[in-house]
């Protein structure tokens, strides 16, 4: 059997490579590159030398960018309040490129390294089981066969010892990270304790505050149907217009101000509660620009109802239910809300803070005179009070009840 397997060349997936061949598959070793900072090329060398019978890898951080961040931001995807969803929003794209690889090497089956406690292995095989029921999943952390073998990581370490497999690391780690060009995230070992702080060493991508600029930047966004197209770095009069050099640019420079780092327990969709901590520097950037500008620009009514299905259509995301006709229904009526969302908001990033300056939009709701104190821009106060009246009655029936019940 031909298996295209995801390959990231960690220790877990480079021993399912090996456990695959020696189950006599062919297995085509495909690595997605959606921003994490690896080095592919001794990537592509250690599946080679485990008996990967081809090594294929795809960049994917523009079409990651433009078609998975980016409308996940205009949706105001925010999971628990918290999490703006960088490992949810990799793994649909990656699964739908696995699954085409497939089609195109003839494969009979996928497979994946998602241990059977989280969220991966959902978002994995949802997305096959939308795009390609007729392919065999291969899960090895849900086999009897293979949990039986290996209790955990010193026997998978022992195992790659003994077949020769080269591996990047064989130390201990005291956290699990996971990292694309939307987020790094770390979890497990130490941090399973979620009184322990995380150790000053262990970001990457966001300066503790302590070590920000002790000089603001002042940026402008620019965005089109809520989608960005233009950010401006004002200081050193700069832009940039390309969707990944657009996004590669706010994560440089909100992680040099400290922007963008969360620490929390959230809720796995399999029931288990697990403790994460998240650096999203050019998320958080974006999400509270779009946020402002559709203060201005989005009907308030609209906004309302967008806002009642955000959370679902986070949930989506976050449970791996990015191929689905109730994720495709709630994008349709999104893309509508999201029309004529055009405008600048001018921000500054300081010491972990995205101060919003000002914004301005060719289709803001904005209404001047109507909003001012000095001028009557064609309200009639007198209006008010019928308005009030009517929205009163309620109240005041309420009360007589209350009276009357009070009394016997």
């Amino acid at each position: 059997m031909k298996v295209v397997l995801a390959y990231s060349g960690g220790l877990d997936t480079a021993c399912i490579l090996k456990l695959l061949i020696q189950r006599g598959h062919e297995v085509i070793a495909f690595a997605a590159d959606v921003g994490q900072q690896e080095n592919f090329t001794e990537i592509e060398e250690r599946a080679l030398k485990t008996g990967a019978a081809k090594y294929i890898q795809e960049d994917l951080r523009e079409e990651f960018v433009r078609e998975y961040i980016f409308p996940a931001v205009a949706g105001n995807a925010v999971y628990e309040n918290r999490y703006l969803l960088g490992t949810s929003l990799a793994r649909p794209l990656i699964a739908k490129k696995q699954v085409e690889l497939a089609r195109r090497e003839g494969a009979d089956a996928v497979s994946h390294g998602a241990t059977g406690k989280g969220n991966d292995q959902v978002r994995f095989e949802l997305a096959f089981a939308a795009l390609a029921p007729d392919l065999e999943v291969i899960a090895p952390w849900k086999e009897s066969e293979f949990l039986e073998r290996f209790k955990g990581r010193s026997d998978l370490l022992a195992f790659a010892r003994q077949e020769g497999i080269e591996i990047e690391a064989t130390a201990e780690k005291p956290y699990s990270t996971d990292e694309n060009i939307m987020h790094r995230s770390y979890e497990a070992g130490l941090l399973e304790d979620p009184q322990v702080e995380p150790p000053a060493d262990m970001y990457k991508l966001v300066q503790p505050l302590a070590s920000t600029p002790d000089q603001p930047t002042n940026l402008a966004i620019h965005f089109k149907d809520a989608i960005p197209i233009r950010v401006v770095d004002r200081d050193a009069e700069t832009s940039y217009e390309d969707p990944l050099a657009l996004f590669q640019f706010l994560n440089e420079v909100g992680g040099r101000h400290g922007v963008g780092r969360v620490d929390m327990v959230e809720n796995r969709f399999v029931g288990i509660k697990s403790r994460a901590v998240y650096e999203t520097p050019g998320g958080t950037i974006l999400h509270r620009a779009l946020r402002d500008l559709e203060g201005i620009a989005m009907d308030r009514e609209v906004l309302r109802l967008r806002d009642m299905l955000s959370p679902k259509f986070t949930e989506l995301i976050y449970n791996g239910f990015w191929f689905s006709p109730e994720m495709d229904f709630i994008r349709a009526a999104f893309a509508q809300s999201e029309e004529l969302i055009d405008g600048v908001v001018r921000l500054q990033l300081f010491k972990g803070n995205v101060v919003i300056l000002g914004r301005e939009s060719t289709s803001s709701l904005y209404d001047r005179e109507l909003a001012s104190m000095d001028v009557e821009g064609g309200y009639d106060q007198k209006d008010a009070r019928g308005f009030i009246r009517i929205n009163a009655l309620r109240l005041k029936a309420h009360k007589l009840i209350v009276k009357k019940a009070a009394a016997g």
